[in-house]
């Protein structure tokens, strides 16, 4: 049996303001492929307030809805019924355009326009918001310094030319390029080599602690749920069934908390 200590990981610090305003707000929201009442479901009765600089850990199997719910957020998919807020404002109320340029997007295959060089490609968001060309070059530098990246030396350079590692941080800071309050990401780090992924893991980490955003992260690995996450919310056939701080996680009952758990190897007890 293998452990794993989160130390890292303060559920009473400032990262978890629990008694402030939700940043993101999802109230009873249904979501089917089809608008007809005989379809199934495939998120039902989601309920949940995520706080401004939480990390919440979406965690779940295959299919549990986990990436739809994430769509959700950027209205990439359209929920079906109940309501969702984003920064006090009802989704419908919100230009998706202007909703999706405020929230920074991380998906596995980072998604870099390959015809675009490294400097294009994270300032692209800044020029649709039409910053103008110094703050822009400016905010380039900020950002690849912030994922570790050394700005001079990537900004000819084109994604081919870059390794997943690196590719996955530029595509960190072209989603932080506009300075969003919210930040989603869709399993990151699951296509990376296990040394190339842990590394990033505790980059994001520090990374984490010094921008202080809102953070949804998808992912089916526990050990990477509970490192990163201030909340652990674990799905299963589209609903919630518990949500949790990373050493609360491990003390659950809850039958697939426990299949998690027990797959992952990992000791309650090394939660410390």
């Amino acid at each position: 049996m293998l452990t794993l200590r989160i130390g890292a990981v303060n559920p009473n610090d400032c990262r978890c303001p629990y008694m402030m305003k939700a940043t993101i707000e999802f109230r009873n929201v249904e979501y089917r492929v089809s608008s007809t009442r005989d379809s199934r479901p495939i998120l039902s009765g989601i309920s949940l307030d995520i706080h401004h600089g939480e990390t919440i850990s979406l965690l779940g199997r295959s299919g549990s809805g986990k990436t739809t719910m994430l769509k959700l957020i950027n209205r990439l998919r359209d929920f079906t019924s109940g309501d969702l807020l984003v920064e006090g404002k009802y989704l419908k109320d919100w230009d998706p355009i202007r909703l999706r340029r405020s929230i920074g997007y991380v998906i596995q295959e980072v998604g870099l326009f390959p015809h675009l060089t490294i400097e294009e490609n994270v300032s692209l968001v800044p020029g649709l918001e039409g910053w103008p060309a110094d703050r822009s070059k400016q905010r380039y530098r900020e950002v690849m310094h912030l994922v570790g990246l050394d700005p001079a030396e990537f900004s000819r350079r084109f994604p081919r030319q870059l390794s997943g590692g690196q590719r996955q941080r530029v595509g960190v800071a072209r989603a932080l390029a506009v300075d969003p309050a919210i930040l989603l990401m869709d399993e990151p780090f699951g296509a990376l080599d296990p040394v190339t992924r842990a590394e990033l893991q505790r980059e994001f980490l520090a990374l984490a602690r010094k921008v202080s955003k809102t953070v949804v992260l998808v992912t089916h690995d526990l050990r990477e749920a509970l490192l990163l996450g201030t909340r652990v919310v674990l799905l299963d056939a589209g609903r919630i069934v518990a949500a949790a701080s990373p050493p609360d996680f491990l003390k659950l009952d809850q039958p697939m908390a426990r299949e998690f758990i027990a797959s992952s190897e990992l000791i309650p007890g090394a939660a410390q």
